[in-house]
């Protein structure tokens, strides 16, 4: 993928948390939803940083309504370059579930969008396993 194509450190943390959002719900996020969970200050910020990832082929918008943002299809070579150790994929593990554990103690919407970003991480990241695991606990949250 050459470098104008590669999305910025927020356009991957919006792609992330998409992705998550999706997984979790079964449909993409409002702008709205998109800036809470992000922080961002403006429904116009996330426009900007979704046309732009639009613009670089990461996601499409279906019939121009809302909610229909979706993840393209990831290749081989959008796959992160870095290899995690085994201990640092079990470190990751261990901190999702702590997170999940906290969610399940004080449930809110925006803990719960942010366990929608940290599964899409994972998934980003390469495992797949814990992502698909995790993802089966999001759908029992909603």
């Amino acid at each position: 993928m050459s470098s104008e194509n590669r999305p910025s450190k927020k356009q991957r943390e919006l792609l992330s948390f998409i992705e998550g959002f999706i997984a979790g719900h079964g449909y993409g996020p409002s702008y709205r939803e998109i800036m809470r969970a992000l922080n961002y200050k403006s429904v116009s910020t996330v426009a900007v940083h979704v046309n732009g990832l639009i613009t670089k082929g990461h996601l499409i918008k279906r019939d121009r309504s809302a909610r229909s943002l979706e993840v393209v299809t990831k290749t081989a070579d959008t796959q992160p370059s870095t290899i995690l150790t085994a201990n640092q994929e079990k470190w990751l593990v261990t901190q999702v579930r702590t997170k999940f554990d906290e969610y399940d103690k004080n449930a809110s919407k925006k803990r719960y969008d942010e366990l929608c970003i940290l599964v899409g991480a994972l998934s980003v990241l390469g495992l797949n396993e814990a992502a698909v695991s995790f993802k089966a606990r999001l759908g029992k949250e909603a």
